[in-house]
């Protein structure tokens, strides 16, 4: 069985303010097709942490309302958001993809950090 082609996964968290009891997290990930085949994101899943240690999962199909196909070497971005409860939090999950033959494979989302910006102090 081969290797499934090679994605670079970014995220980029910036916090937006309180809104409604709620803490507001934009986020903007970069997803780079490093391999020599041509992908297609198809689902996402995520395990979002708040600071109290209650996690929730969301899964759907694509991002944003679309199933990007990137080219070798090309690089999609996208900006989401989360509302959390609690001033910290994470977020992570994976990506599924297809390649050029229909092959389904995950790639992880690293985890990342939301947070208030005086929360650690």
């Amino acid at each position: 069985m081969s290797e499934p082609p090679a994605v670079k996964i970014e995220p980029f968290p910036q916090y937006l303010g309180e809104h409604e009891n709620q803490y507001a997290f934009a986020y903007t990930i970069h997803i780079t097709n490093e391999s020599a085949t041509t992908i297609r994101l198809r689902n996402r899943h995520w395990i979002i942490t708040h600071g109290n240690g209650h996690q929730e999962e969301v899964a759907g199909e694509g991002v944003v309302g679309e199933t990007p196909e990137l080219p070798p070497g090309a690089r999609y971005s996208y900006t989401s958001g989360a509302f959390l409860p609690t001033r910290t939090g994470s977020m992570q999950g994976s990506y599924g993809f297809t390649d050029a033959e229909g092959r389904e494979f995950r790639v992880p989302i690293p985890e990342f950090a939301l947070l208030v910006p005086d929360a650690l102090n």
